[in-house]
């Protein structure tokens, strides 16, 4: 049976015994709710005004140039299209009070910047201010000029965040985790973006990762939430000849051995849409020397993790996969359309389906779009009434 996570700690208002049997259970057995792009802040309006015809324009022209199998796995990823405006209309507070909200699921997206600089100045801001428009929404500046990693959404487009550095991102989490001993596991989902939009002149030029780029990630994660506090691969992988093996073994850690820890899942560059096989992130086809879990698919030797988002056409099969011991994540909306109509069909998809982490843009409620639509367990009521009988939050 899969267990809820919906508190700061597991079993908080139970009974010991339903504490025991809930510190017994694996990882993989969990299921919590995460946010999608957890870091960010609404683009100013203007800076969408300006791109949204930009993009569409290019989109149109991509979508034109499609086989069909590219429209069919886009449509997956997109199934309502892909409307620039809607798709970012969420608004997240900062880390903290996400997960004192008892979320225990975050996204952060990083690009290479080894110089520093590279995102201080977006193209879309010098554009408009060169128009005369000084209003522009804040932009948090801490930490770009130095060289390290930066976390934003869309290079010069959506590039508003609490924490414009990992570095900040990191250092958050690790005071948060110090401060709240005993809280259950964290899942990080690492987005590596690699690609940009150079629709302008002056458009920001994002760098790719290479080897080079991966390891000094892997550093800086280390270095400022520590090594201590996260499950690698090679901890899951254990006496096993592949992390594929051990998983399929279910060899992943029991929950009270996964307490104040945090567990890294890394999405490649071009969104994870891409074969990991071949990517550097690997050394030597394996992942015992690295800390993240690799996007992968079920046949990877190196499979750990796997990204199924669209929960309503890939449930049975997301099923299968966690029946085997995959750790899987899927969406409960998709760029904001279910709240916008009040729809939770793709969130009950999400739940049924057993995968571990389930991202939403709206964990409470009061929405962007004035709907009831929020994403809750579906034992929550239950659990509100009669903790005892839910053994695991």
């Amino acid at each position: 049976m899969k267990k809820y996570i919906y508190g700061a700690a597991c079993c908080m208002a139970a009974l010991i015994q339903a504490q025991d049997k809930c510190q017994n259970i694996k990882i993989n057995q969990l299921q919590v709710i995460g946010t999608h792009n957890s870091y960010a802040q609404p683009a100013d309006p203007r800076v969408l005004e300006l791109v949204t015809p930009i993009i569409n324009g290019m989109m149109q022209k991509y979508s034109s140039s499609m086989s069909e199998e590219q429209k069919a796995k886009f449509k997956e990823y997109h199934p309502y299209g892909m409307d620039l405006k809607e798709g970012l209309n969420y608004n997240h507070p900062d880390f903290t009070e996400q997960l004192n909200a008892n979320l225990r699921g975050l996204e952060i997206d990083v690009y290479y910047d080894p110089e520093g600089k590279r995102f201080s100045n977006p193209a879309t801001y010098q554009i408009l201010q060169a128009k005369g428009i000084t209003d522009l929404a804040p932009m948090n500046t801490k930490g770009l000029d130095q060289p390290g990693f930066k976390v934003l959404h869309m290079a010069d487009i959506d590039f508003r965040s609490h924490y414009p550095t990992l570095k900040d991102a990191l250092t958050t989490l690790r005071q948060w985790s110090d401060k709240h001993p005993g809280h259950s596991p964290i899942f990080m989902m690492i987005e590596a973006k690699d690609s940009g939009f150079p629709i302008f002149e002056n458009s920001t030029k994002v760098l790719p990762f290479d080897k080079k780029a991966y390891d000094e990630l892997d550093e800086e994660i280390i270095k400022y939430l520590g090594k201590d506090k996260i499950i690698t691969p090679k901890d899951v992988q254990g006496k096993y000849s592949t992390l594929k093996e051990a998983v399929t073994r279910h060899n992943w850690p029991k929950l009270k051995e996964a307490q104040d820890k945090f567990i890294f899942m890394l999405l490649p560059g071009s969104a994870g849409t891409l074969s990991s096989k071949n990517n550097p992130y690997l050394i030597n086809g394996s992942l015992k020397d690295r800390i993240m879990f690799l996007s992968s698919e079920p046949d990877d030797s190196f499979a750990g993790f796997i990204l199924r988002d669209n929960a309503i056409i890939r449930q049975k099969e997301i099923q299968d996969l966690v029946k085997q011991g995959f750790m899987v994540r899927t969406r409960s909306d998709i760029e904001t359309y279910e709240a916008k109509i009040n729809d939770t069909s793709r969130a009950k998809a999400a739940f049924s389906s057993g995968a571990q982490v389930i991202s939403t843009d709206f964990f409470r409620p009061g929405n962007t779009y004035g709907t009831p639509y929020y994403v809750h367990p579906p034992q929550e009521k239950d659990y509100m009434n009669n903790p005892v009988n839910t053994s695991c939050k």
